[in-house]
């Protein structure tokens, strides 16, 4: 889709092969989308768990880990994830790149939705 053509930056390692710590790597990015640098984010590790886990720790993200179509559909309708993680070991590239698409062009629906994303905000705030 045409969604390819929006500007990406690419924060990972030069390599696929150089080593790399995934918490560092979210919180990199995490910070730049909260902070209004990137309007979304996509985060990758081997199962998508310990780079959403991260990513989540970052106040204001809203991480979901999504393995297909409908979880991607999901979190942008229904929770307004800013941030997508993926596994790269446990999804084929052509799911992947559904998924992206997806998340990169459905909306937030809001209504009944909005108030329990406002819930999560304030979980991370103490309340």
């Amino acid at each position: 889709g045409d969604v390819y053509k929006r500007q990406v930056t690419a924060l990972g390692p030069p390599t696929a092969t150089d080593r790399v710590d995934y918490p560092d790597s979210a919180s990199d990015l995490c910070k730049r989308v909260v902070a209004g640098e990137f309007a979304k984010g996509i985060v990758l590790c081997g199962t998508g768990i310990g780079i959403s886990i991260a990513a989540n720790k970052v106040e204001g993200v809203r991480c979901a880990l999504c393995h297909d179509h409908y979880t991607a559909v999901m979190c942008r309708q229904h929770n307004d994830a800013n941030v997508l993680a993926m596994g790269a070991r446990v999804i084929g590239s052509e799911v992947a790149k559904d998924i992206v698409d997806v998340f990169l062009s459905v909306e937030f629906e809001g209504g009944r939705h909005a108030g329990r994303v406002e819930k999560i905000h304030a979980i991370e705030k103490g309340c």
